[in-house]
Formats: structure tokens, sequence, C-alpha cells
């Protein structure tokens, strides 16, 4: 306390300046509308600019809120995309019978992404408490990313496209020549189809699609394109080097896909076999 009197008595004169210099400018604010309305122009865009500063921080502070809600809502237009397009017409969209529903989707996010092993996989927040079960496809804006293989509560792993141990469906999209796409373990942008006739026509730069065979992924989701055409002494058939268009080091959020039908598909093609 003596040090703040012994401030005010060193400081008198200047402060006694500071009190009689700001009632010097209230009175003429108050007593001249040029300087009145100079003074309050001043204030707003003072005003203003903090108030912009502040919500500008408002808004990065709400980046993750407002990130889960778009995902939220591209699940949601996927479900539709899904449900409402006949894929085995490429680019055709044709209405199906009110309620119906062929596939559920999920909003998920990449909590773990291994991308430098032969085996690899990731780890979604977003559990079976969130609807997700094992062998549910899983994909983004840009297309596959993996197949679930557990879940727990709370939290899922996925089957990574780069893993040696998968295995998927897919197609060249112009022609509808099927193979299986796979992964060599070499590199983290480029996966494998194999299996494709040497009947089809191959060109570098060809879309590289699911395919209608899969129980796990709708038709047509995008994969890659054709980088390279070999043919496998072996079997006679074309192997195609697929360039993806996941960069799958990166992964952010992703969508699971329940296929509806999985089960009555499934019990149909048991009981034709056991006949």
């Amino acid at each position: 306390m003596q040090q703040i009197f012994n401030f005010i008595l060193k400081n008198s004169n200047r402060l006694l300046f500071l009190l009689l210099l700001g009632i010097s400018l209230s009175l003429t604010i108050q007593s001249h509308s040029y300087h009145r309305s100079r003074y309050i122009s001043s204030a707003n865009v003072f005003t203003g600019f903090v108030y912009e500063k502040i919500n500008n921080v408002k808004e990065y502070l709400n980046l993750r809120e407002q990130n889960n809600q778009l995902a939220n809502e591209n699940a949601q237009l996927k479900k539709l995309l899904f449900n409402n397009t006949d894929s085995l017409t490429a680019g055709s969209a044709l209405p199906k019978p009110s309620g119906i529903e062929n596939v559920k989707v999920y909003n998920a996010k990449v909590i773990n992404n291994t991308f430098n092993s032969k085996e690899n996989y990731l780890t979604l927040l977003g559990g079976q408490q969130d609807g997700i079960k094992p062998d549910m496809g899983v994909v983004n804006s840009l297309g596959v990313v993996g197949i679930i293989e557990k879940t727990s509560s709370s939290y899922s792993t996925v089957q990574s496209i780069l893993n040696v141990k998968s295995q998927i469906n897919a197609k060249i999209k112009k022609s509808n020549h099927f193979g299986s796409l796979i992964w060599n373990g070499k590199n983290v942008g480029f996966a494998q189809l194999i299996d494709v006739p040497r009947l089809a026509s191959v060109r570098k730069g060809d879309t590289i699609v699911t395919g209608g065979r899969s129980e796990i992924f709708p038709e047509n989701i995008p994969i890659g394109t054709i980088d390279k055409v070999y043919i496998d002494k072996a079997t006679n058939y074309y192997t195609l080097n697929v360039r993806l268009f996941n960069d799958m080091t990166n992964l952010g959020h992703v969508y699971v896909i329940e296929n509806l039908k999985k089960q009555e598909i499934q019990k149909l093609e048991e009981e034709t076999k056991n006949e």
C-alpha cells in the first residue's frame, strides 16, 4: 500500500495532467457534434476489429465440432447415394421403392494408422455402441480404405487396403471385367488387381472401382487408376498395377458401410451349396 502512495505522490503531476486531458476530451466530444461523430466512428472501427478477432478465435476453437458435423452430414449423404443409385448402370440414378434400404453408413475417425509393415491396420474412434461390426467396408471421400477387422465398445480396427492379407473384389469400370485387388507389400501408393482375363481391354489411366460380387462394398466405389499392365506367365491373366486415389498415409474421417442384405445373400448361397 505504501508503494502505491509513493507512486502517486511521485507521479502526481503526470496523473493530474492525464485526468485533466481526459476531462477536456470528454467535454469537447460532448459539446461538438463533429468530434463526437469522429469518436464514435473510431470506437466502432476498433470495436469491430476486436469482435472480428474474437470471432476468428471462436471459429478456430470450434473447427473440431464443425468437422464432426460435416462428417456426419456426409455420412447421411453417402447413405442416400448408396441406397438410391443403381450402380449396375454406371452414373445413372434410379429411384427405389420407398422405405427400402440396402446399406447403412456410419461416421468414424482414424486415430491410428500404420503403413510401414506388411500387415497394416487402422484404429477408428467408433465401435459396437456406434453400430460398427466386423466385416463392414470402410471408405472415405476418395475411395476404399479397408475392412473392419475387430471391434470393442468404442473402437474398431481396420484391415487396411495396404495389407498383404487384404483381398477385395474390384473391376475395370469401363468394361466390367473383374479381378481381385491385393497388395504386394511394396509401395504404399499402389495396389494390384490380379486375375483379370486377357480378353479385357485395359489401358493406362483406366479407372478401377469395387465390383458387384462384393458383399461388403457397394459397386462402383473408386479405388484408383491403372498405372502399369503385366501378364502373369503362370496363369496367362493380366496383373494391373493400380495407383490408389487415397493417400493411405494421411487419413482423417472415414465412413463405415453396413450391407443390410449381407446375411440374406450368405444364407441363400449356403443353401444353394448344400443342395
